[in-house]
């Protein structure tokens, strides 16, 4: 591994990088935006399939895989040959042929692909034009080959196989600095002026606080899937005691300035917080239906929040959802199974629904992950690897096509460093340029955006209509 100090990166300072980033006034600033949300977003105002969205609204959703996804059964040689050549590489891993979904794939690159049997939702989707696949990205700081990385040539990655670096090097596109600013949370800070009210964040997490979404200017806001965040302890016994603490810092008797500037925004974030609950416990304004999962509810919350965007004046959203437990190094073929097919269903649901808000064409969801893993089994699992392959998925997806270049999928080939640990073949700020552009960053703006674009040949890799 490469282990500059540049890039050393441990849980202290990113979460002391994310204080930094999102700080007490932001953080309450954020807090008291939710009473407009309460006065103007009422989403049962908004009519099935009449989201009243303007035409240049556009929402990008990221969905993270956190763990470290084994895209080498996401997307799986289908032709007899390349199959054979998969089989007896992964070994145990192996998914059997007649489980497989093939892909009706526009340039597979001469290679027939197969998608996981547990996800027959997004197979229609790929089919149907709504899906496409970038193959083999990965965090680079320059276009990389196997020669080079053997002989360390050229600057590589920070602490490549590790999670929490790898997490926020994806989250940043920038893997040879410490860690400042996500790169949604440049995109937000880039873009926030398209909104018509700024009082209100463009980014919101439905997975709490994540280094893609923190920024300069725009902060982040998280929401729980099941609705609003609220304080706790408001009840009887020991909750009244809460209650009274809390109400004695809400309304100090002193005058000192900074306590009682504090103690107004904390009464209003209560207040604001119980209104947004009250609102976003109405009747959503669609009738899919999603999976009963972490994910499904996630997605459904987002899909709520979108409907609300034209009251509150946003024609620019960003929103950040996760779901855990890829890291399989044991047990993964049940497991996977189980993984993949939730997320084929909550994104199929999600999908559904913004077709159903009128909306598909106006939103795009992308996956990311820590990295690949081996494409060798070390028994019953596979190990951190570094390139993977990712579903893009919405109504301005350019669908049924693989983008990106596969991987050489030979063991110890020109592409493999090791175990089937694939450089990768396109970096995560193409990928994140592609979608940037889409969202209507210009190419005049976008090293604002990924500041190491410069270094790649491919800042629009064609995905996106």
């Amino acid at each position: 591994m490469n282990s500059s100090p540049l890039n050393e990166f441990t849980r202290r300072k990113f979460i002391g990088a994310c204080c930094a980033g999102v700080g007490l006034t932001g953080m309450l600033s954020a807090m008291a935006q939710l009473r407009t949300i309460g006065a103007l977003a009422d989403p049962a105002n908004i009519a099935p399939g009449d989201s009243a969205a303007p035409g240049d609204y556009k929402a990008l959703v990221c969905l993270f895989l956190a763990g470290g996804n084994d895209a080498n059964n996401l997307l799986v040689p289908f032709d007899p040959a390349s199959y054979a050549a998969y089989a007896s590489a992964r070994g145990s891993l192996a998914l059997a042929l007649d489980a497989l979904l093939p892909l009706k794939a526009r340039n597979p690159d001469g290679r027939t692909l197969a998608m996981h049997g547990a996800m027959p939702e997004l197979r229609d989707l790929f089919d149907g034009g709504h899906l496409a696949m970038l193959a083999n990205v990965g965090t680079l700081v320059v276009p990389t080959t196997k020669a080079q990385f053997q002989a360390k040539s050229v600057p590589l990655p920070g602490q490549l196989f590790s999670h929490n670096d790898q997490q926020v090097q994806w989250q940043s596109s920038v893997p040879d600095k410490m860690f400042s600013t996500g790169w949604g949370g440049r995109l937000a800070d880039l873009t926030k002026s398209l909104n018509e009210n700024n009082r209100i964040s463009m980014s919101i997490s439905l997975a709490g606080q994540n280094a893609f979404q923190v920024g300069r200017e725009v902060t982040q806001f998280a929401v729980s899937p099941n609705g609003a965040v609220q304080l706790n302890g408001t009840g009887g016994g020991l909750g009244q005691i809460s209650a009274h603490a809390q109400n004695s810092l809400m309304h100090p008797d002193d005058e000192n300035l900074l306590a009682g500037a504090f103690a107004g925004l904390t009464t209003d974030a209560v207040t604001d917080s119980a209104l947004l609950a009250t609102v976003l416990g109405k009747e959503a304004p669609f009738t899919t239906v999603f999976p009963k999962s972490n994910l499904g509810s996630q997605l459904r919350m987002i899909a709520r929040m979108i409907a609300a965007a034209p009251a509150l004046g946003l024609k620019r959203q960003i929103f950040f959802a996760r779901i855990g437990g890829w890291d399989l190094h044991d047990g993964e073929i049940p497991a996977h199974a189980k993984l993949l097919g939730d997320v084929s269903q909550s994104l199929a649901a999600f999908y559904a629904t913004t077709g159903e808000l009128g909306l598909a064409e106006q939103v795009t969801t992308f996956t990311a992950s820590d990295f690949g893993r081996t494409y060798t089994s070390n028994g019953n699992g596979s190990d951190h690897g570094w390139g993977s392959h990712h579903l893009i998925v919405g109504g301005a997806v350019k669908g049924a096509d693989v983008y990106g270049r596969m991987p050489d999928l030979s063991v110890n080939g020109p592409d493999d460093t090791g175990r089937g640990r694939w450089i990768p073949t396109t970096s995560v700020d193409e990928y994140s340029a592609t979608l940037a552009r889409w969202f209507g960053v210009s190419a005049t703006d976008l090293p604002t955006v990924l500041p190491n674009i410069g270094r790649f040949a491919k800042p629009d890799l064609g995905f996106m209509g």
